[in-house]
């Protein structure tokens, strides 16, 4: 507005013969001068989160709990630069963590382990407790693994086509939250370390987390996800194939407050805290190995969980080649044989190193059958403690169980006879290399194995 009351101050002094001519240029600057302004603020309306996309703090997004937003402005900023590889590989992150989110908002939806002290042997995930928990049937159970299976897939598809170069990705990862109950914030007992600290000791919760937990995720960490994706999508497809129905029916009540069942005087029980060991709960112990007896009942699933899972050991292997081209060591997630963990604090010895190559190739070789699985019936005496505890020709194929799979009664499997149809004569997985392996983990094989994949 100033230009043009200018203009028009400089057009009152100008003569009669010019004033129409001036007139209509400062008409037509004052015109100008307004598009310019609509524009301007047309662009800044239109381009701002495209500002925003690149200003954008991965870091301070997972720290806030804001996985969704944080994935909608990942696929803004690829939108614009569609090979920025470590932006490609900060949505692979965080569509996994949106995985083990929706996890677990599914469980406190349903009230895992609520209200129930249950005197077993089992992990208490760190859910919270829902004081309206819904009803559970055998369905939504079902559609809980679904629904985690399918974001699983979606960030493995997103890892997938990462490039394995220029990653560098600076993360403090253990302060990141995930809103396990689903009502927006991010509360401490939500970080991922605390996540780690409960589901390693659910009787410790009382550690303060450090004030930073500073992580750089590089090009090694991209297979190492990506085999995550594939080895717990693995387990999902397993649980799929088979029908649990009868079992969940008995004894879901372990587990989840509300239950559609057939049996409800169980569900009545379990609306109260029970003592921590009650003839109930071992009844139900008992009920719940006792029904461990499963048939196939969507048989295609065991087909793709075995390419998952040769996909980890593929994976994996590629993991520990770029690892162990490094050079640097930088706040490592993985460390190789000359950098340290920047998390665990766990070291990886050359003897580890070759130690978990020797398990992925014997792993390799059961999955492609071109080993067996020891067989513990048909020893001589039946002395299963003996040197001699396996059967030294006969095996388990260990292949043909995904490839043809077969009803799983953990007490014939355990007896023997229900492995019948898929023992064969071959060569049996050295039991001396197994024990080797674990003595390299010094005893403590699952636990590097839950890490290191």
């Amino acid at each position: 507005m100033h230009a043009c009351q200018k203009n028009t101050v400089v057009v009152s002094q100008i003569s009669d013969h010019g004033r129409g001519r001036d007139r209509d240029e400062a008409s037509r600057f004052c015109l100008t001068a307004g598009r310019g302004i609509v524009l301007s603020l047309l662009a800044a309306m239109f381009l701002r989160p495209a500002v925003m996309a690149e200003e954008f703090s991965l870091n301070e997004s997972l720290k806030a709990g804001r996985l969704a937003d944080s994935e909608a402005q990942l696929k803004q900023l690829l939108e614009k630069q569609p090979k920025d590889q470590q932006a490609r590989f900060s949505l692979g992150l965080v569509q996994f963590l949106q995985a083990v989110e929706q996890l677990g908002q599914d469980h406190y939806r349903y009230g895992l382990l609520s209200r129930r002290n249950i005197g077993v042997m089992l992990t208490r995930l760190p859910i919270p407790t829902n004081p309206e928990p819904q009803a559970i049937s055998y369905k939504d159970a079902r559609q809980i693994i679904q629904r985690f299976l399918d974001q699983l897939q979606l960030a493995e598809r997103t890892l997938a086509v990462v490039e394995r170069s220029n990653i560098r990705l600076p993360l403090d990862i253990g302060l990141a939250s995930l809103d396990l109950n689903g009502d927006g914030k991010a509360e401490e007992n939500e970080t991922l370390w605390h996540i780690a600290q409960a589901i390693q000791n659910p009787r410790r919760t009382t550690r303060t987390p450090p004030e930073s937990l500073s992580t750089v995720l590089d090009a090694a960490d991209v297979p190492w996800l990506q085999g995550y994706c594939h080895l717990l999508s693995a387990v999902g497809e397993i649980m799929l194939t088979y029908d649990w129905k009868d079992q969940f029916e008995r004894t879901a009540h372990l587990f989840y407050p509300q239950v559609n069942t057939p049996y409800t005087f169980l569900v009545d029980e379990s609306r109260q805290v029970s003592p921590p060991v009650a003839f109930q709960n071992l009844a139900d112990v008992v009920a719940f190995l006792h029904t461990i007896n499963y048939q196939p009942v969507e048989p295609a699933r065991m087909k793709v969980a075995l390419q998952h899972l040769e996909s980890m050991i593929t994976l994996s292997r590629e993991t520990w080649t770029l690892i162990d081209a490094e050079t640097d060591d930088d706040h490592e997630w993985l460390p190789g044989q000359h950098q340290k963990s920047s998390t665990f604090g766990i070291p990886i010895s050359a003897d580890v190193s070759r130690s978990w190559r020797e398990f992925l190739d014997e792993a390799d070789a059961l999955l492609q059958g071109k080993h067996l699985a020891p067989f513990w019936r048909g020893v001589p005496g039946g002395r299963i403690t003996s040197p001699d505890r396996f059967h030294s020709t006969l095996g388990i194929n260990v292949r043909r169980l995904f490839t043809d799979p077969i009803r799983f009664d953990l007490a014939l499997w355990i007896q023997g006879t229900g492995l019948a149809s898929v023992l064969e004569e071959g060569t049996i997985t050295p039991i001396d290399k197994w024990a080797s392996i674990n003595s390299a983990f010094r005893g403590e094989f699952f636990r590097f194995f839950v890490w290191i994949n």
